[in-house]
């Protein structure tokens, strides 16, 4: 497989995190790398996918298909009790900020928290 084949994000990096481009290969989870331009982004994205299959490869961590991260649409629908909606409804309101905010960021937090332990 080589590294050509992952599709990729590049975007424009603000000011205040140092200009440039970012690029990210959504199949490839915290796989982003950035450059002064976009040509270096991409060349820099090489690197990063290089290092990202070579860790995966090491740890016996499965490798995603390419071009698989399209098939998601990003939503999906959680029925919970009543007890932790409204827990999470009161953490939402805490941090002042959306529902569906709050959970992304608990999901977030967690999934950060599995990737460490391995």
């Amino acid at each position: 497989m080589t590294n050509s084949v992952f599709p990729f994000i590049v975007k424009p990096l603000s000011k205040d995190d140092g200009g440039g481009y970012l690029i990210e290969y959504p199949d490839l989870p915290g796989c982003i790398s950035d450059g002064n331009s976009i040509e270096e982004a991409i060349k820099n994205g090489q690197d990063a996918i290089s290092c990202w299959l070579e860790d995966a490869k090491a740890n016996n961590d499965p490798i995603p298909i390419p071009g698989n991260f399209e098939n998601f649409s990003g939503k999906f629908v959680q029925r919970v009790p009543k007890s932790v909606h409204q827990q999470l409804s009161t953490g939402a309101k805490r941090e002042n900020i959306s529902l569906n905010s709050y959970v992304l960021h608990l999901i977030s937090m967690g999934l950060g928290k599995e990737t460490t332990k391995k």
